[in-house]
């Protein structure tokens, strides 16, 4: 198990990992921060849970009223999983964290998470989250407009192939009925949402570490994660 970096040495900084749908942002950045004794944030997660809400009260998208009347509305937040290995996501007093793991879920955040006034909610929620520093989040633009001054800014990336087979995988262990060809579909249609949307595209930040881990174990990833963290601390305190 790779050692701890001391969090006193890291309490003020954040660390942003963006990147596309399936490259493994959340299990590192999940991994990472517990390597760190750090809180994760999820911050998909939230615009899933921001597109569930919606679905269930069938928000028109086309209408700013109604989204800003369901916005004021909604309540989201983290509690911890009652099995450990981190928080899972809440809406309204409800845990959603599989609910919005659902394909039909999928085929719409990306959609929602475009509108303007959305974006404007989350990445508020996302930095009184991150006030205190001590966080590892995981996003689309979490390095380019959440976060620009972050301590440390990684993009993950993966062959369209790799990141299409592990999504049916983690769709067959949870025993959803979806093809390859759909979640090729669903994933080439996030992207093309993702990085050709006006409000916090999908983009690298300049200052970003690329890692593609196409094949890369999740053990290694880590362990070049966490070199990465040492390296941005080091410099800080010399």
């Amino acid at each position: 198990m790779e050692a701890k970096i001391p969090c006193q040495r890291m309490k003020n900084i954040v660390i942003a990992i963006d990147g596309y749908s399936a490259c493994g942002k959340s299990t590192l950045a999940r991994e990472l921060a517990a390597a760190l004794g750090y809180t994760y944030i999820d911050s998909g997660a939230m615009y899933r849970a921001i597109t569930l809400g919606f679905m269930r009260d069938g928000v028109s998208l086309d209408d700013p009223a109604a989204v800003e009347e369901a916005l004021k509305g909604m309540a989201l937040g983290w509690h911890p999983a009652p099995e450990g290995g981190g928080a899972r996501m809440w809406l309204n007093g409800e845990d959603v964290e599989t609910a919005i793991r659902q394909i039909a879920v999928a085929d719409r955040v990306s959609e929602v998470a475009a509108l303007p006034r959305v974006r404007e909610f989350a990445v508020a929620c996302q930095r009184r989250l991150a006030a205190g520093g001590g966080v590892v989040m995981d996003g689309r633009d979490v390095g380019t407009v959440v976060f620009p001054h972050a301590g440390l800014k990684i993009f993950m990336t993966a062959s369209p192939e790799i990141r299409v087979e592990r999504r049916y995988q983690e769709a067959l262990s949870k025993h959803e009925q979806v093809t390859r060809e759909q979640i090729a579909e669903n994933l080439a249609q996030r992207d093309y949402l993702d990085t050709h949307r006006a409000v916090g595209p999908l983009l690298q930040a300049p200052d970003a570490v690329v890692i593609d881990n196409s094949h890369l174990s999740r053990k290694a990833q880590l362990a070049h994660a966490l070199a990465l963290v040492h390296a941005v601390t080091e410099v800080a305190q010399n």
